[in-house]
């Protein structure tokens, strides 16, 4: 059977899901600082159409649907997001629920803590104009209509209210009179009957399933990270409930997660700490001195008994106590860990002594700043702070546990984890052992990015620098796990790693190396290359809502006439009441002003604190509803009955008001970029393109670098090309007509880009193109033409049409920069596809008037 992931790509295909428009409802209630990143807008996408479509092989009511989703990737954003447009649809009652109570508690933070650093929703939620709030419930008996009503529970609480009813408890008829969606966390728990572990009906699954179907309309919304499919019997149950994956070796890929790297060495316990601890203070003192605000935390992780990881806590005071120069010398001298060596070399440069350094550790590494996660004393307290390690408030610099950590802990700020013992739990065959699982787990857990930028518009969120070995930021987007050097331990790790998919052994190092002919010519000495940043976007601009792209057509709005018919249940029904409709214009003058005032107040968007932002030239609400630039430029279009049009009361005007500003604020978000592109720039070739190392899969074609070809050849810049096969059909085409340009230009060089330069569309969105093209007019005034070239395989196309688009915007524009006397035209040749390499072909020729 066709998983439903699947059948929805095919029923409605992919330019289907990207087209649905992610709704106000849940866009305008989350905080604003949590951006939507691309692959949770597509879980939103399926969901909706999902939910609201009708096609084959839909899953029958009641929904039941899986988000297989990684470790870090926003799963309770999902959840949030997915509770706005259901309360949207209807529903007000939600149940969440999970094995963990550590999970509640973060989660309720989550949810209803409008202080907390992580609550997920906007200051102020409205929808269709109205108030709501987020309230938790002790049971449905306690839900509010108008608000959305969370009860929180862990499942096995939910199996005990259920099996043995009490006074306020929850119960089965709760969700048999009343529709009610069921949230799921850590779902793999709940799926001890499929997997054969006893008898459904008693079993949590079988608690869950019960409550489920106890009403046709009720929703069940499982996440997970881990979805076993070594059983075949959750490969059957959850082929049509998958409705969207999105799996932590793409979350990795995607550049959402730090690196991972082994580090083993045969140190004894206490050098593998101090290695640990220069680390952590290279990390802190290297963010500090690039103006950004990190606290390293490391982990100290035992194996087995919490007396075993308070032994370690014991004897690390210990270590910070009698800190010396002596114990950082000793590591400086002989550790040829490479980034150990990065990290004094960087101490050297910035004028800290090994003196230095041990008074940094010592400060800290105190006590005040080290907890046991093993401790439940203090149960609240510790969560608290282990769930905010990153506030800047929360002192905690090293965190010991034993397994408490593995499954429900958010935190971004890990850097290093250091494993306090030695050999292996043996596995069966090629599978790890149970040990090794657990702690590739953990680091699964560890490897959240913890988000920075430099330059002006990086993404912050994603890693920078993964072509850019040598570079020391790089250093913030690793995590390391220290272990004793074990050959057998280390295979058996990574063999656990790649499992989860958060680890690639599958990679090599290349040289990627600019040719000393290159580096003899005049562009690579004194010539440009031309580019364009990411700036923010400022909307001084901005003076009408017609700029940000909202319609000035009349928003339609039909009056409810209250006519209808009757019929017996035996006979034909009765004639129509029913009466031909009208329409009528309204301009947003012609309201009443107090219920215009009232409208703008029930939609937090309009409030002019927030538009201001958007519209500065807007001074007052008066303004905003008399200008013709801004809602007095609109107008409504009521259709109804003569009566009905003759009559329109107050409240229809209200109503009206409030769905035309649902539509134009919608508008304006479509429109609104937290990012542009700035003027075109410009900087010297021997600036921007260097000699690098790069990370290609091995055996790929990727590791082939096309040396028969680009070896010899002048025009080639770089020692090799390691492209995909389709940039490598590229240089042959380029290869068999590089005569034709020879004839009409000079200093012809091709560039390949290993992520050296980005040029920006309006949007803001980075695009690298794979090549540029340098070529010189022969005769006249020197102009340098510089075509930005993109290979595309054709399924790629499709998801990269901005891209095309921008290409085609410098084909149309042709920006000209005159620079040292000479003239850098600048353009973009069509994507560059091998069955279709005649029309590239075509158009490059045309772009350079051969």
């Amino acid at each position: 059977m066709a998983e439903l992931h699947d059948n929805l790509l095919r029923e409605f295909g992919r330019q289907t899901i990207e087209r649905v428009e992610v709704p106000n409802a849940i866009t305008g209630n989350l905080r604003p600082k949590y951006r939507l990143r691309p692959y949770q807008v597509e879980a939103f996408q399926r969901f909706i159409l999902c939910y609201s479509e009708e096609f084959k092989d839909k899953p029958k009511p009641p929904l039941h649907l899986l988000f297989n989703m990684a470790t870090g990737s926003g799963k309770t954003l999902i959840m949030a997001g997915l509770i706005l447009y259901l309360y949207g649809a209807g529903y007000r009652d939600f149940l969440f629920f999970v094995n963990s109570n550590n999970i509640i508690r973060k989660t309720k933070d989550n949810f209803l803590n409008g202080q907390a650093s992580k609550y997920l929703f906007a200051d102020q939620l409205a929808m269709d104009g109205q108030s709501v709030q987020v309230k938790e419930v002790a049971n449905f008996g306690d839900s509010h209509p108008a608000n959305i009503n969370i009860k929180f529970t862990t499942i096995q609480q939910l199996h005990i209210d259920l099996g043995r009813p009490k006074e306020n408890a929850i119960s089965l008829e709760d969700f048999a009179n009343k529709k009610t969606v069921l949230i799921a966390d850590e779902a793999h728990h709940l799926s001890a009957g499929s997997r054969g572990n006893g008898d459904l009906l008693d079993t949590w699954e079988g608690t869950v399933t019960q409550i489920l179907q106890a009403n046709e309309d009720n929703i069940l919304l499982e996440f997970t990270a881990t979805l076993d499919a070594s059983t075949q019997a959750l490969v059957d149950k959850y082929a049509d409930k998958v409705m969207f994956k999105y799996d932590l070796s793409q979350f990795r890929v995607d550049g959402y997660s730090k690196e991972i790297s082994l580090l083993q060495s045969d140190y004894a316990e206490r050098d593998r700490i101090v290695q640990a601890l220069a680390l952590n203070l290279y990390r802190q003192e290297l963010a500090s001195r690039n103006h950004i605000n990190l606290k390293p935390v490391i982990l100290f992780k035992a194996r087995r008994t919490i007396k075993e990881s308070e032994e370690n806590l014991a004897r690390f005071h210990q270590l910070i106590d009698s800190f010396n120069v002596e114990l950082v010398r000793h590591v400086r001298k002989t550790s040829r860990v490479p980034i150990v060596q990065d990290a004094f070399a960087f101490f050297k440069s910035v004028g800290l002594s090994d003196r230095d350094i041990v008074k940094r550790i010592q400060f800290h590494f105190r006590p005040e700043n080290c907890l046991s996660a093993n401790n439940d004393k203090d149960t609240e307290r510790n969560q608290i702070l282990l769930n905010t390690l990153e506030d800047g408030s929360n002192p905690i610099r090293a965190v010991f546990a034993v397994q408490k950590l593995n499954e429900g802990w958010d935190v971004l700020n890990l850097f290093d984890i250091v494993r306090l013992y030695e050999g292996r739990d043996p596995g069966s065959g090629s599978k790890p052992g149970k040990t090794t699982i657990s702690e590739a787990q953990l680091i699964g857990r560890g490897a959240r990015y913890f988000p920075f930028a430099i330059d002006e518009g990086q993404d912050a969120y994603t890693r920078k620098y993964d072509q850019d070995l040598a570079k020391d930021l790089k250093a913030l987007e690793e995590l390391y796990y220290h272990a004793k050097e074990d050959n057998l331990y280390i295979s058996e790790l990574k063999r656990a790693l790649v499992a989860t998919g958060i680890y690639d052994d599958n990679l090599e190092t290349k040289q990627l190396r600019l040719k000393d002919s290159f580096k003899a010519t005049d562009l690579y000495k004194t010539g440009r290359v031309v580019f364009n940043k990411k700036i923010k976007r400022e909307y001084t601009k901005v003076e009408s809502f017609a700029d940000l792209g909202v319609s000035r057509a009349n928003f339609q709005y039909e009056l409810a006439s209250g006519h209808g018919r009757v019929g017996g249940a035996f006979s034909e029904d009765g004639p129509s009441a029913a009466t031909a409709k009208r329409q009528r214009d309204l301009s947003i003058g012609d309201f009443p002003r107090p219920v215009v005032r009232q409208a703008l107040a029930r939609c937090p968007f309009f409030h002019h604190h927030r538009l201001k932002r958007y519209f500065p030239g807007i001074g007052s609400t008066t303004q905003l509803m008399e200008d013709d630039r801004y809602l007095g430029g609109l107008a409504i279009t009521f259709e109804g009955a003569e009566d009905r049009l003759q009559a329109i009361e107050h409240e229809d005007c209200l109503n009206a008001l409030i769905a035309l500003l649902d539509r134009v604020e919608t508008e304006i978000k479509s429109h609104l970029t937290e990012y542009t592109s700035s003027d075109y720039t410009y900087d010297y070739v021997h600036n921007v393109f260097k000699d690098k190392e790069i990370r290609v899969p091995k055996d790929s074609e990727r590791a082939k670098g096309q040396l028969e070809l680009v070896g010899s050849e002048d025009w080639f810049a770089y020692n090799a090309n390691y492209g995909t096969s389709e940039e490598k059909r590229f240089i042959q085409l380029f290869a068999r007509n590089v005569q034709n340009v020879e004839a009409r230009y000079r200093d012809i060089h091709v560039l390949r880009n290993e992520r050296a330069l980005k040029i920006h569309d309006e949007l803001g969105r980075a695009f690298e193109p794979d090549y540029l093209l340098f070529c010189t007019l022969k005769q006249g005034k020197p102009v340098v033409y510089q075509v930005f070239i993109e290979p595309k395989g054709g399924f790629l196309q499709g998801p990269d049409k901005w891209k095309a688009d921008y290409l085609a915007k410098l084909r149309a524009d042709n920006p000209t920069l005159t620079i040292d006397a000479k003239d850098y035209r600048i353009t973009g040749a069509p994507f560059y596809h091998y069955e279709n390499e005649n029309d590239f072909l075509a158009a490059l020729k045309e772009l350079l008037d051969l």
